[in-house]
């Protein structure tokens, strides 16, 4: 049986060294989370002509159609509309056609940013271009394509670990637990603050740990807990479809088909593509979006489905993103994003000074040590 000073030591050991073999990697893991938090905020902040937005009314979706089809690059075809949301602009995605592409993959996407009342076009841009776009794939798979979803999933394991270990580290050996809370309970700064906030942040960053593993590793998941596993192949199956040359319905046909089937405001029009020959109109409703599915080729609207009680994936997911989950929710999350990076720093300074402290004391034995005796 490990004594209580050898089993802090034990995972003394394991915190220390999870904090620098990794610090490389889990300050912008940390820093891009944290700033993810008010992504849209960042955006406005970022890239301001988006928002220059003359009032919040919105037009028929013909009138965005033909707006954005004239700044569109020959080829291009517009796959979606996504109506505004707390007063910012109307986004019409476009796509290029993959066929003959040197690299196969999802095809290349633009935006367009167009004013609601109006229908002009503020801003273009490509879908993976920004800082934002940046960001996300980032923090989602370190920007390795294949497997960097998996390392960051495995990243979330030893940040865990790490927490769970700092609660341990915190606790004091002896003593009232109170003690724990001291500032001057070690002789540095660097010391204190690593282990007041180390302890404030641990539970929250825990739990963002745990978020993120779930989200890395959705099928294991799923099969842990009993609900549907995701389907990669479906869904890369979407996303290299192309949408439809031409289309039977209109979109404002089609919008017009799926209007009465929910009392909500429009969410999104998805267009027909080659994978699936109908609209998708998407309308807000209490608990989750109602779709409206539009058959193109019948011109009949499937009425959405009823409201489904959220998955334990979704849960996650807002758990770790913090989307609807308020501000108080969402300013932990960002100091679970923004305090592990100050953790890292003082922990690799603590580190860097314990050796420099061991080397002079090591130093001062040898220096004190008697000359071996001369051999006869």
């Amino acid at each position: 049986m490990l004594s209580a000073v050898k089993m802090r030591r034990t995972w003394f050991s394991v915190h220390k060294w999870i904090g620098i073999i990794f610090a490389i990697v889990i300050i912008p893991l940390s820093f891009t989370g944290a700033a993810l938090v008010w992504d849209a905020a960042l955006d406005k902040a970022i890239n301001p002509a988006r928002y220059a937005l003359s009032g919040t009314a919105t037009l028929p979706p013909s009138a965005y159609v033909a707006a954005a089809t004239k700044s569109l690059h020959p080829g291009e075809s517009i796959t979606s509309i996504r109506f505004p949301e707390e007063g910012g602009p109307v986004v019409v995605s476009a796509s290029a056609p993959t066929k003959g592409a040197a690299r196969p993959g999802p095809p290349q996407r633009t935006n367009l940013y167009l004013d609601p009342p109006t229908a002009r076009v503020l801003d273009t841009a490509k879908s993976n271009e920004g800082i934002i776009r940046v960001f996300h794939q980032l923090h989602g798979s370190l920007m390795i394509p294949g497997v960097g979803r998996q390392i960051v999933g495995w990243l979330g394991v030893a940040m865990l670990i790490s927490s769970l270990t700092g609660i341990w580290l915190w606790w004091p050996l002896t003593g009232n637990f109170r003690h724990g809370f001291r500032w001057k309970r070690q002789p540095t700064t660097n010391a204190n603050l690593h282990y007041l906030t180390g302890f404030w942040i641990s539970v929250p960053l825990a739990m963002l740990s745990f978020t993120g593993i779930w989200i890395s590793f959705p099928a294991f998941f799923a099969n842990l807990s009993g609900a549907q596993a995701p389907n990669s192949s479906d869904r890369a199956r979407m996303m290299v479809a192309q949408p439809l040359a031409e289309t039977k319905q209109g979109v404002d046909a089609a919008f017009a088909l799926a209007r009465p089937r929910v009392d909500g405001a429009p969410v999104s029009i998805t267009f027909p593509t080659d994978k699936a020959p109908e609209w998708k109109v998407a309308f807000t409703r209490s608990g989750s979006p109602a779709e409206v599915v539009v058959n193109d080729a019948r011109g009949t609207a499937k009425p959405p489905k009823p409201p489904q009680p959220e998955t334990l994936a979704r849960t996650m997911r807002r758990w770790h993103d913090g989307n609807g989950m308020g501000p108080i929710f969402q300013t932990m999350i960002f100091l679970g994003g923004m305090i592990p990076v100050l953790l890292v720093i003082t922990g690799i300074i603590m580190w860097l000074r314990t050796r420099k402290w061991r080397s002079t004391i090591d130093g001062k034995v040898r220096a004190r040590k008697p000359a071996p005796l001369p051999a006869e």
